[in-house]
């Protein structure tokens, strides 16, 4: 049985939103499977939309993960639908997905079945599909890498790593955008691994060599914004693989097992980053085909009814909002916040690109408007 949620919010005349949170399930395997669907106000039907898998850790479930590795925010202004499984049940009793151990739950299957289900009923970018997980979710991710790569994108795991041994048979069907965000003194998943689970570096290493990028990384010391959280963070990024992918690691010192950017409830929560908006960030680089020209591209007829590009990027924007169009003729570029107010007005000549700094907008949805197009842009800070 479908157990649909719509949430609503009106805004003068300007804004309004419809968010619904979908409770819904199918068979697969001989057994009833039971997911939650977040489709943003944005979509549209008949515009092909991202989707993103976000699987719940062990002993966890659909809405614990929805609420702690939250994208909901980020969907709602970069269009992406979300969906959140729900495992099945152990012989301990607890929930689980089967990313290589685990019994004989077909979870590859039941992705796969997800991934047709929702196409029935929605407009979904088939080259743009993506999965992420805390924990056993992030070794699904993994596993959905090696086993289901014809239909995954790219994926991100937080806390999780691969099996050991599961390199060996891995079955890559193309290059593979891969982001992991791990802690030093993760308790439950090592981060140096053991006789069940890979280190996070051998990990890292597998992907950066399948996919020819750069063995030496460029690595950035992340800002200490929170002091009192514990820990640090560090980056390190592998550039130039095939197709243009790179890998990624966020090394978090002194770290626990748990989702950076969330509530923490009594553990060492790195404040430092947002998983949630590094993952999307991630996965917005990238389709099936490797890298995307930044931006994506918003093609629409403006001038002379002529068809122009338009990109506006990077969304979520962080420190910057850049704007470039490929028209020769001048447009005016509006940025407006949620009240409608006006705070940036500013002339773009032809096939020219502008750079907006974002030091003095205050985190939240704005509206930037070239032209006649307007796209929404979420502001956040890292």
């Amino acid at each position: 049985m479908k157990y649909i949620i719509t949430l609503s919010l009106f805004v003068s005349s300007f804004f309004c939103l419809a968010q619904q949170t979908i409770i819904d399930t199918i068979m697969h395997g001989g057994i009833e499977r039971t997911f939650t669907l977040y489709v943003p106000a944005v979509y549209t039907s008949g515009t092909s939309a991202p989707l993103v898998f976000n699987f719940h850790g062990y002993t966890s479930n659909m809405a614990q993960q929805m609420i702690y590795g939250d994208f909901r925010s980020i969907a709602d202004t970069a269009g992406f639908i979300i969906v959140h499984p729900m495992g099945t049940i152990d012989g301990g009793g607890n929930t689980y997905f089967n990313s290589g151990w685990g019994g004989s739950v077909d979870d590859v299957g039941f992705t796969a079945a997800l991934i047709d289900s929702i196409s029935a009923d929605y407009s979904i970018n088939q080259d743009r599909v993506y999965s992420t997980g805390m924990s056993n979710g992030g070794f699904m991710s993994y596993y959905l890498a090696c086993e289901l790569s014809d239909r995954i994108a790219a994926i991100a795991s937080v806390t999780g790593t691969m099996n050991v041994n599961q390199v060996n048979t891995c079955n890559v069907e193309h290059p593979m955008p891969v982001m992991e965000i791990h802690g030093t003194a993760d308790p439950t998943v090592p981060y140096v691994g053991n006789i069940t689970m890979e280190s996070t570096e051998n990990t890292v290493d597998y992907w950066v060599g399948y996919n020819n990028a750069d063995v030496t990384p460029i690595f950035t010391d992340i800002p200490d914004i929170n002091v009192l959280d514990g820990c640090t963070a560090e980056h390190y990024l592998y550039e130039n693989g095939d197709n243009g992918v790179e890998v990624e690691l966020y090394k978090i010192i002194d770290g626990g097992h748990t989702w950076p950017g969330a509530f923490s409830f009594g553990t060492i929560v790195n404040g430092d980053i947002n998983a949630s908006f590094k993952i999307w960030e991630f996965f917005a680089k990238y389709d099936i085909n490797g890298r995307i020209q930044p931006g994506g591209g918003t093609r629409v007829e403006l001038v002379n009814n002529q068809v122009v590009e338009i990109n506006v990027y990077p969304n979520p924007a962080s420190n910057f909002i850049k704007i470039a169009w490929n028209n020769s003729e001048t447009a005016t570029v509006k940025v407006i916040n949620m009240l409608g107010v006006l705070v940036e007005d500013i002339s773009v000549k032809g096939k020219e690109s502008i750079t907006i700094s974002t030091a003095k907008l205050t985190e939240g949805v704005y509206f930037v408007e070239v032209g006649s197009v307007t796209t929404k842009v979420l502001v956040i800070r890292k």
